[in-house]
């Protein structure tokens, strides 16, 4: 998982984009399935609070109440102390686009090499590590992929 400089402030919403290596022999792509569940490890920035094996359906937000103020989400929760609810939101394509352009226009502050758009891992690609899926993150950070 792609970790961006300065993701401590939890009231920041943060990218993250989980890329992946493989060696494809006699396969064409490889693709995270669009509808289905995700499960992932998350830690609190603030402290050393983590929750392990969270799944999440990246094609189905949450319910929210009418007075919400938090945009359509994939998960949230809660961590002990904190007021304000943790959210990941998991983006598609142009959501992705979106983010990474954002991202760009804030200037190039650190954290390594360019990103592209999440996509398919390619034949072509065998060995290199390739962006295949993207999530904006408040309060909480994705720590370990578990396919």
């Amino acid at each position: 998982i792609h970790r961006p400089p300065s993701a401590s402030n939890a009231n920041t919403m943060v990218l993250f984009i989980l890329c992946i290596k493989a060696e494809l022999d006699g396969v064409e792509t490889l693709s995270l399935m669009k509808n289905n569940n995700l499960c992932f490890s998350v830690r609190n920035p603030l402290s050393d609070e983590t929750r392990d094996k969270i799944v999440f359906d990246p094609s189905e937000t949450l319910e929210q109440d009418d007075g919400d103020r938090e945009p359509p989400h994939h998960f949230a929760l809660k961590w002990d102390g904190n007021k304000k609810t943790s959210t990941l939101i998991a983006l598609d394509e142009e959501g992705s686009k979106s983010a990474l352009k954002k991202l760009k226009k804030k200037g190039k502050k650190g954290g390594g090499g360019e990103i592209d758009v999440p996509r398919d891992v390619t034949f072509d690609d065998s060995g290199e590590y390739v962006p295949v899926f993207a999530m904006e993150c408040r309060g909480l950070e994705p720590y370990a992929f578990h396919p």
